[in-house]
């Protein structure tokens, strides 16, 4: 027999946080806090600690390197009995597709935050007058990415007898839905037949289950026709419920075809009550909004009950620039004639407090 050590090893590794936060009604912040003043965001956890970010909307002009001009912006340690916390940091400006813009992009090497309420972070951030020469006047979303080294002991085994490899039932499930072995349905779309396996849908989706064994059960003969979903759609759809994963892109990122996708495949979701398949679209639509395609997505979220969606259409319509683009867009139109209540509810958010009498009215049209 094999002897047995039990060993032990003591592991450093990182650990990245990132937070977002959105400066809503920059002019208006500006004008409130004069120069050296700062809000804080919310505080938010990365490597067992808990942090926040200040800031300065007319600079820091206590730091020694301070500017007029300059917004500032820094990372704050706000874990009470916290001390000596190493840590390096990033902030970037996001443009409207959530990606940073290169030329906005600061980052600190590790430093060394001695107690709770020791701050670090960059004075002069951002031109004041980049920022209300752009398109992010009104709002727009600072990114800090927070990487703490960590250390940890573990215990390790020198000697292991087996090795257990992960599962590799997606793979499986995959190769029986591409062999059509002992396929036992058939559905024709858009001119296409594909073969399937009556108990792995099922099993995947109610609405599925409900039609294979109840009125479609005598129909095994036959493939069954399926109307209003597009063929691409259907096959994504299918590799889903077999896999519990999309079909990989041949695109590197995610195309306007992609997105387009996603809309299609979160409908057929909705229809077939697939919710994970559903949220990961909702995902992947709320992280690819633009101005042709908002009033598209708005309409989605609305008719699928899809609030993340239409939180994330509400902050990006928040924009004035935003909204003249969307009512410019070929998908404004259907959204006017099939989801009048959403537009009505978009009115009554942007209108300012004082109107509050007036957003009262709005909505009982």
């Amino acid at each position: 027999m094999a002897e047995r050590r039990i060993t032990s090893a003591i592991i450093a590794e990182e650990e990245t946080r990132t937070h977002v936060i959105k400066i809503d009604g920059y002019s208006r912040i500006k004008e409130l806090l004069k120069d050296g003043k700062y809000t804080t965001s919310i505080p938010f956890i990365a490597g067992d600690h808990n942090w926040a970010v200040r800031y300065f909307p007319n600079g820091n002009s206590y730091a020694h390197d301070y500017e007029p001009g300059y917004v500032s912006v820094y990372l704050l340690l706000d874990s009470a009995g916290a001390k000596d916390v190493k840590a390096k940091f990033t902030f970037s400006v996001l443009d409207k597709g959530g990606e940073p813009v290169p030329s906005y992009i600061k980052t600190v090497a590790p430093h060394i935050f001695p107690s709770k309420g020791s701050d670090w972070g960059f004075a002069n951030f951002v031109k004041q007058k980049d920022l209300e020469g752009s398109v992010h006047l009104n709002s727009f979303r600072i990114r800090c990415d927070v990487t703490i080294v960590k250390i940890r002991s573990e215990e390790t085994h020198a000697i292991q007898f087996v090795v257990v490899p992960p599962s590799n039932l997606h793979r499986q499930l995959g190769g029986l839905l591409n062999s059509n072995d002992a396929a036992d349905v058939a559905f024709r779309v858009g001119g296409e037949i594909f073969s399937a396996h009556r108990s792995v849908l099922a099993a995947r989706s109610p609405v599925f289950k409900a039609e294979l064994f109840g009125a479609m059960r005598e129909k095994s003969g036959e493939p069954i026709e399926i109307h209003d979903i597009e063929a691409d759609v259907f096959k994504s759809l299918l590799h889903f419920i077999y896999t519990d994963s999309l079909p990989e892109s041949t695109h590197q990122g995610a195309t306007q075809e992609d997105v387009v996708t996603a809309s299609h495949l979160l409908v057929a979701a909705d229809r077939y009550d697939i919710e994970r398949l559903k949220l990961i679209c909702e995902d992947k639509l709320c992280n690819h909004i633009d101005p042709n395609m908002v009033a598209t997505s708005l309409a989605l979220a609305e008719q699928h009950n899809c609030h993340g969606l239409k939180e994330a259409c509400f902050g990006f319509l928040a924009s004035p620039s935003n909204l003249e683009a969307m009512i410019s867009s070929d998908g404004y139109q259907h959204l006017k004639s099939s989801c009048p209540s959403v537009l009505k509810e978009l009115i009554a958010r942007l209108l300012p407090a004082e109107l509050m009498a007036a957003k009262d009215i709005v909505r009982s049209i």
